[in-house]
């Protein structure tokens, strides 16, 4: 178990019959399958949260559905991305009886919430986030006073921050598992929270982050930018539902380097380090470790070991995918109900005692 599943456990444990249960709360963007990366990152984190954590602890996971708004979508595509990331997040091992799996825009009190505490937000702090400069291809260090930021941004875009915060707060998360890059936005609701509270009373709890301690997996075509959709090459990618034969040829064709041999270098060598990266998550033992075993070996000795190794592991993931997907029954839609039910009520709670301290 990795010290960050022990450390995580360990303060899910700690929970007395008197204090209020632990509520762990996480969510992804339906933007289709989701790509190893995202699987290494995030789902195989949910998964072995789910199966460890004490049963007194409620978690939630969501399809974001909202948030994939603040780029246009054409209106027939993200329905079946929504179904192809509720089918993924089941294929992968998320229990639905055991944790709330459900839709964002299924549960009305994430976007009042996003309006309550857009009366608290400060302009400043989102000004100074970096996701919306990203985004939109701009210097981190634009201000809104640029003609540049002026006529690009969107207030979706610019508010984004605020409804995650939304996400997190309406459940009364106590626990938020992201990646390193989500940490600024897992700041802001913390502040946003402490906000609120010294306004109205204490209501929200201020959430933890538990950052993966996954490396981030980077581009198989461009090994120093990290694995993503959006870039043109689609053998940059490997999808969880890709077949055996394309991910032994995305990984074969995956952009190395001329020098002999393996060896761990992300700096002089980041192609064959991110082999030995992805190898790692599967394998258990250290980059240095695998560097070591494999340093007299060829570079396409590694790769061919490597697609063995994650077809091996996504091959359970491809066909209970494929069968979720396939399936003629209302299966899919049963449990984004059943999740979004528990869901409402969950978030109806703490929606009470927001207008009661609000006097609305």
């Amino acid at each position: 178990m990795h010290y960050h599943q022990k450390r995580l456990n360990s303060l899910l444990a700690a929970q007395t019959a008197t204090a209020p249960p632990q509520i762990v709360f996480s969510g992804i963007q339906p933007t289709g399958v989701p790509h190893l990366g995202n699987y290494l990152g995030a789902l195989r984190e949910w998964v072995r949260l789910q199966n460890s954590a004490p049963k007194e602890t409620h978690m939630l996971f969501s399809i974001v559905d909202l948030h994939a708004l603040t780029v246009p979508q054409e209106a027939r595509q993200l329905k079946i991305w929504r179904r192809e990331g509720l089918a993924t997040l089941l294929a992968v091992g998320l229990d639905p009886n055991r944790v709330t799996i459900f839709y964002q825009s299924a549960v009305h009190a994430h976007t009042e919430l996003l309006w309550i505490l857009s009366t608290v937000a400060s302009m400043g702090y989102l000004s100074r986030m970096t996701q919306w400069k990203s985004k939109l291809d701009l210097p981190e260090d634009i201000s809104l006073e640029h003609s540049a930021a002026r006529s690009k941004l969107r207030l979706g875009l610019f508010s984004y921050p605020v409804l995650q915060a939304a996400d997190i707060l309406v459940h009364r998360a106590t626990h938020v598992p992201v990646g390193e890059d989500q940490r600024q936005h897992l700041e802001f609701s913390r502040y946003t929270a402490n906000s609120f509270n010294k306004s109205y009373g204490h209501v929200f709890p201020a959430p933890e982050a538990f950052i993966s301690p996954a490396k981030r997996v980077m581009s198989l075509k461009e090994p120093t930018l990290k694995m993503s959709k959006s870039h043109v090459d689609k053998r940059s990618r490997i999808l969880l539902n890709d077949s055996p034969e394309d991910i032994h040829k995305k990984i074969k064709s995956a952009l190395t380097d001329s020098d002999a041999g393996v060896s761990y270098d992300p700096v002089r060598r980041p192609g064959v380090s991110n082999l030995l990266e992805i190898l790692s998550h599967f394998d258990g033992r250290s980059c240095e470790e695998l560097a070591a075993e494999y340093g007299s070996s060829s570079i396409q000795s590694l790769k061919g070991h490597l697609g063995d190794q994650i077809s091996y592991h996504l091959q359970p993931i491809r066909e209970k995918y494929s069968s979720l997907i396939e399936d003629k029954t209302n299966h899919l839609d049963v449990v984004a109900e059943k999740g979004a039910r528990a869901a409402r009520a969950n978030a109806d709670v703490t929606m009470r005692r927001v207008r009661e301290v609000m006097g609305l």
